[in-house]
């Protein structure tokens, strides 16, 4: 094996030329979306055109295609920031005294402090040739919002965020960013929208969620002229751009004989958990290699875990097209954590499908305050503040690392760390002076949003 260095940093040459579908390589595609009018499956792109860029709603539709051009205009933004190191936690792994080798793909090295750029800047290209001269979208805890402002500035796009009220209050430096940029930010629910007004008056004390957010980005794409919505998240097109994380941490390893046997990822709504997999999970499904792939999301909006394998509104209001996928039902509204960027009722319809068929080992959830003392340990030990939600991605590779302690196995284990956590101050500050709380949801309350999924 080569000596392996703390970082190891590719050059521009390794900026991948191509985005890679793991849809065309499974055998069991994922089922297809429903117009939410009829309830038929969707099947050409005009039929999602009112709401997505066309390109996009190719790509959304496309389990045919395994890769996929990247554009050259997108590539030279890409070169800002990529390709994004990988790195060894030499320092976590002597704290943990592990024989494991613990590598992480470290996404936060841009302006938005995480891996949402990755897909920001596609989304907004394909706007921006199609002629499309304004996008609206929702944002949790910030990122994808903060993302998109940068790509919508970069291809001179207006765009309004729809931010959950919750992560607005607990992070108005985000919002600063995102107005830096040029973009407007909506706290939501909001009284712009229609659906917005409603859910108010159900809930007018509501803290909001990525659902209803949805909601009113898509509510106002439809009636505001020469305006599409885009997604941070779940989409299979998102997963697609996002692809590039694993495609470069997959080359990274192999210049160093290295091959993951445990590959985690913090999963929301699946988006850098599937980008992070992908060409993993590509040589598990053609069965070259067997790595254990493990899913982690927070407890108090555990959709993999405890949710229903089903189909449901991606939205709130019930606007969006349905998707086949793990949800705790679209009128679940998580407790205010602080992985705001975790909290959205379902997941990716692809991860959902990978996890269903047993490609996807195992999902766990774990509660707020663990993932911050693994977030400490990993700051102390290797100088990164990461973000809530990265953290709980690490929780995992810390309980793996010592499970290979107690057990002398020397596995090699890769987990994405999906952004920094230095807009996150609130969140460190409650943790550390002991007023964190935990809320999880328990089994009567998921019970009653289950008996609202849509009756397919």
């Amino acid at each position: 094996m080569k000596n392996i260095p703390y970082r190891i940093n590719l050059s521009e040459e390794y900026i991948p030329k191509q985005w890679y579908n793991v849809r065309a390589d499974m055998k069991e595609k994922p089922e297809p979306l429903l117009n939410p009018e009829t309830m038929k499956p969707i099947t050409k792109p005009e039929e999602l055109g009112g709401i997505f860029c066309l390109e996009l709603a190719r790509q959304e539709l496309d389990d045919t295609t395994a890769f996929i051009d990247i554009p050259e205009e997108i590539r030279e933004y890409y070169r800002t920031c990529r390709p994004a190191p990988l790195i060894r936690a030499y320092n976590l792994e002597r704290v943990l005294g592990t024989p494991a080798k613990i590598y992480y793909k470290f996404e936060g090295n841009n302006t938005s402090g995480s891996h949402k750029l990755n897909s920001a800047v596609a989304q907004a290209y394909y706007a921006k040739k199609q002629g499309i001269t304004r996008l609206t979208t929702e944002t949790g805890a910030g990122q994808w919002g903060t993302a998109l402002s940068m790509a919508c500035a970069y291809f001179g796009i207006d765009l309004t965020v729809f931010m959950v009220k919750g992560s607005f209050t607990q992070k108005p430096f985000r919002r600063n960013i995102i107005e830096t940029f040029g973009a407007k930010v909506v706290p939501s629910p909001s009284d712009l929208t229609e659906v917005g007004r409603k859910i108010l008056a159900e809930m007018p004390e509501t803290s909001g969620s990525l659902g209803c957010a949805i909601s009113e980005a898509v509510e106002t794409a439809v009636n505001t002229e020469n305006c599409r919505y885009v997604l941070g998240s779940v989409l299979n097109q998102v997963m697609l751009h996002q692809s590039i994380i694993g495609i470069e941490a997959k080359t990274a390893m192999e210049l160093y004989d290295e091959y993951p046997d445990i590959i985690i990822g913090c999963a929301g709504g699946g988006s850098n958990l599937g980008g992070l997999i992908s060409p993993f999970m590509r040589d598990k499904l053609k069965g070259e290699k067997s790595p254990y792939f493990i899913a982690v999301e927070p407890a108090s909006c555990p959709s993999l875990s405890r949710g229903s394998y089903a189909y449901d509104f991606c939205d709130t209001g019930h606007v969006t097209p349905l998707a086949k996928m793990y949800t705790l039902g679209s009128k679940f509204i998580p407790s205010a954590n602080h992985a705001g960027g975790l909290r959205y009722h379902g997941m990716s319809p692809t991860v959902s499908k990978l996890y269903h068929d047993g490609f996807l080992d195992e999902a766990r959830s774990y509660k707020q305050t663990e993932v911050f003392e693994a977030a400490e340990i990993f700051a102390k030990a290797e100088g990164i503040l990461p973000a809530p939600e990265s953290s709980h991605a690490i929780k995992a590779a810390i309980d793996e690392a010592l499970k290979c302690k107690e057990a002398g196995e020397d596995k090699t284990i890769l987990f994405g760390l999906t952004g920094t956590g230095y807009f996150d101050m609130k969140a460190y500050d409650s943790f550390n002076k002991g007023t964190m709380e935990d809320n999880i949801p328990d089994d009567s309350e998921l019970k009653i949003y289950e008996s609202k999924l849509p009756r397919i």
